[in-house]
């Protein structure tokens, strides 16, 4: 399938970084590669959803929060053993953490995996998971931030679908929108509508591809593990928080590197939360440092994507096929 993406905007750049990129022009994607994933039963009324904590440790009053608003919203709650245990930063030690999330996956009651947070401590665990269990009972597993590494185990070794969503930390945080939760329920049940936004330059444009990603500090520690996302004809989403501009310029440039840049049907970059200069100081936006990156490669670049560390953080699947459209000064990703 052959996808043509003619682009209206442009975004001009320093020309001391990269000279001869200053405009888009038409565009042609590739034929796709990534193949989507298996999509796993949506939720209904009573399913049970398991909460589980694989990373960093979490205070029990938000959890419980998040409990009763989930079981408003019709769905049986459990809580994993070690949910609010503490073993130094973590929830737990990787064992025990380890021990939480293979009961989850094992038992055909739970419908979803719900990670509590993120933090640090996922990719200590991810690769002794046994996940064969999901070839007769697939299920969905819900987070992000750090969370990244379980969902691109899931989608590029187990070939299973995820959902990027927000997660009980942030459920009754007023910093964070009503919608964050909203749009996980209405994907948890299948019932999610398309995303729309103002990306930062009007354009014209349609192509397909999974949709794959995640945080990119994360993206960038699974480089050369078998979790490394494939991105061959993938809508790639992108997301940070807390990095200094060298530190964003040296992730993206190793990935390009590892060529999971190279064939994209296109690059969707949401929040950019807290990007700082540091010792290497570049004088750029956000926007100037990715597309120093992929500025030479043939596909759309679309930024402002509301999911992330960001009050709007939406649920999207992970490993699942989408269009993404735009025309003028909206785009609009639909679940296909």
């Amino acid at each position: 399938m052959q996808s043509t993406a003619h682009l209206t905007g442009s975004l001009t750049l320093q020309q001391d970084f990269f000279p001869e990129l200053t405009t888009f022009d038409t565009l042609t994607v590739s034929d796709h590669n990534m193949k989507p994933a298996v999509i796993p039963p949506y939720l209904r009324e009573g399913d049970r959803i398991e909460i589980i904590t694989p990373a960093s440790h979490i205070e029990e009053g938000v959890v419980h929060s998040a409990v009763r608003m989930l079981e408003e919203s019709g769905f049986r709650v459990t809580l994993a053993e070690h949910v609010f245990t503490r073993f130094g930063p973590f929830a737990g030690t990787d064992n025990e953490r380890l021990s939480d999330i293979q009961r989850a996956t094992d038992d055909p009651d739970v419908k979803a995996v719900l990670c509590s947070r993120g933090g640090y401590g996922m990719s200590r665990i991810v690769d002794r998971i046994d996940f064969s269990a999901l070839k007769k009972q697939p299920k969905w597993y819900v987070g992000y931030s750090d969370i990244t590494s379980l969902h691109t185990w899931l989608n590029s070794v187990c070939g299973v679908a995820s959902l990027h969503a927000e997660m009980p930390l942030n459920y009754t945080n007023p910093e964070y929108l009503p919608v964050c939760y909203e749009t996980m329920v209405r994907a948890l049940r299948g019932e999610a509508e398309p995303v729309r936004w103002s990306p930062s330059a009007e354009a014209s444009l349609e192509v397909s591809g999974p949709v794959t990603g995640g945080n990119i500090s994360l993206i960038y520690s699974l480089n050369g593990t078998p979790a490394q996302p494939e991105t061959d004809g993938a809508i790639l989403f992108l997301e940070e928080i807390g990095e200094h501009f060298y530190h964003l310029d040296r992730m993206l440039v190793s990935m390009r590197m590892a060529g999971l840049l190279k064939n994209l049907s296109a690059l969707v970059v949401g929040g950019m939360e807290k990007i700082t200069e540091g010792e290497h100081v570049f004088n750029q936006t956000v926007e100037e440092v990715v597309m120093n990156v992929v500025g030479g490669y043939d596909y759309p670049v679309l930024f402002n994507f509301p999911a992330g560390h960001i009050p709007d953080n939406r649920a999207i699947y992970l490993g699942r096929n989408a269009s993404l459209r735009q025309s003028g000064g909206e785009a609009v990703l639909t679940w296909l």
